[in-house]
């Protein structure tokens, strides 16, 4: 598989406590924050550094880790492991004198898989839907009283924690398919919510895509149980494959042939009430979370949590009914002027689809409104390659506002900008007006002044977009001032 030369991922992972001294770089990244407040939990010592200072990184340190802003060789010192993710370059200066000292060196997933040794691991994986059906599933688990340890690629919101360690034997991680590493897992569960092209910067084919899939469904353990959605065409066609295989397999989904099936649903107010039906029988399934696939998200935990673990069905689903989200799906940060703003983390088209149809249903239901979009195309070779489908995805839209592409990881590419989504979205049937390019300043501006009573206000993407929705609830409360 491309870029897996960096890291050995089929040795064997050191069980957490003879890690020594762990350092992470980029510890207050979403991924690397889990891990670190774990080690943490379990009594590591625990240092870390980052590009800059953030609340996360101050949380951290107060957590009692030993923390820095800016990389320096001079921050290894002192440790027997380094934990870095696939972002970190080799020449990070940490790294390469990690390297050169002879420390042990983990990639972050493999440093949670060896937290996770000895508990009954589950681990969910997909395109679209894993940090929220990661928390639903925690969530839920606590509620039901199982008490699970969990790292989650969101913040769940209810427990107000991204990680922690729990007195029970399950363990749920959120498996990150991006750059090939949710093989070292090995879990008893694994939960496949949709197999779809992306990454295509390290995988290169959608074939490449659904082959690492094969490959993560591979290490579930042999007795263990694969969770898929009936819905979604490549994980029907992996449940297919695995099952053929002579493995368990349970799919769930709205499809008639579905092991765990939506019977009905219906949007209430921000949540939704549906019908499952399941081997136990059929169950009422109650949401306070938006959209169709929110309900798809909850009822793969309700899978895993039911049928794989064995949880009580009705404590599971009172847990899910008492889900109030994960920081950065749909979550709702504020209200000013009648003008709802709501951060999504969105950053596929798939995704982007999803939580745009969802806000125009709230709009379309209230009975006024209208849906204004502020989108942050993340990475130059996604946006390359999936131009059109983002333009698609936000099509419901009345009003979009495109930022400039959030690079990361990568170098500019030479006729690459969000000009590739606004082009055919402005080109696409119906009536929404297009701006592109705007910077962070003016798309608050530009949005602040459009927005009305009624209104629901989007930021979406993976990058610094997020940042954007105080600063446009502080301008609709100037505009406020003004009338």
């Amino acid at each position: 598989m491309p870029g897996r030369s960096r890291f050995d991922l089929d040795a064997p992972v050191p069980p957490w406590d003879a890690l020594g001294a762990v350092h992470l770089v980029a510890i207050g990244g979403a991924g690397m924050s889990a891990v670190a407040r774990l080690l943490l939990a379990r009594g590591v010592a625990v240092s870390g550094s980052d590009a800059a200072d953030t609340p996360g990184l101050r949380a951290l340190t107060a957590a009692g880790a030993r923390t820095w802003v800016g990389h320096d060789a001079a921050h290894v010192e002192g440790a027997d492991t380094l934990v870095v993710s696939s972002a970190v370059r080799e020449d990070n200066p940490e790294l390469a004198a990690a390297r050169a000292a002879g420390l042990r060196v983990l990639h972050r997933s493999q440093a949670l898989a060896s937290l996770m040794a000895g508990s009954r691991g589950v681990a969910v994986a997909g395109a679209n839907g894993k940090t929220t059906t990661t928390a639903m599933l925690a969530d839920a688990l606590v509620l039901a009283g199982a008490d699970p340890s969990f790292a989650c690629g969101g913040e769940v919101a209810r427990l107000g924690t991204n990680a922690a360690i729990g007195s029970g034997d399950a363990f749920v991680v959120e498996a990150d398919e991006s750059d090939g590493t949710f093989v070292v897992y090995r879990p008893e569960i694994g939960v496949v919510t949709s197999v779809q092209p992306d990454h295509l910067d390290f995988y290169g084919t959608a074939e490449n895509v659904a082959a690492a899939y094969g490959e993560f469904a591979a290490t579930i353990a042999a007795d263990g149980l694969l969770v898929a959605c009936q819905d979604d065409p490549g994980a029907r066609a992996l449940a297919d494959a695995v099952r053929a295989a002579g493995r368990r397999v349970l799919t769930y989904g709205t499809a008639e042939d579905a092991d765990v099936r939506v019977l009905q649903s219906r949007a209430v107010g921000l949540g939704s009430e549906s019908v499952l039906r399941w081997s136990g029988g059929e169950q009422p399934l109650t949401l306070h979370v938006p959209g169709p696939h929110n309900v798809l998200d909850a009822v793969a935990a309700f899978t895993a949590a039911v049928e794989g673990l064995g949880a009580d069905a009705a404590s599971v689903l009172a847990g899910l009914a008492a889900f109030t989200g994960a920081r950065r799906r749909f979550e709702v940060r504020g209200e000013v002027r009648g003008v709802t703003v709501v951060d999504d983390y969105a950053h596929n088209p798939a995704k982007v689809a999803a939580v745009v149809s969802t806000a125009a249903d709230v709009v379309r239901r209230a009975g006024r409104g209208r849906v204004l979009v502020v989108f942050q195309p993340h990475l130059y070779s996604r946006t390359r390659d999936f131009a059109q489908g983002f333009a698609e995805g936000l099509a419901p839209a009345d009003h979009v506002v495109l930022l400039e592409i959030y690079g990361a990881r990568e170098e500019p590419m030479p006729g690459v900008s969000s000009a590739l989504v606004g082009d055919p979205l402005a080109a696409l049937p119906g009536e929404r007006s297009v701006r592109v390019g705007l910077s962070p300043e003016e798309a608050v501006r530009h949005v602040a002044g459009l927005a009305a009573p009624g209104d629901l206000v989007l930021t979406v993407g993976a990058g610094d977009v997020t940042a954007l929705g105080p600063h446009l609830l502080a301008a609709l409360a100037e505009g406020e001032d003004d009338a």
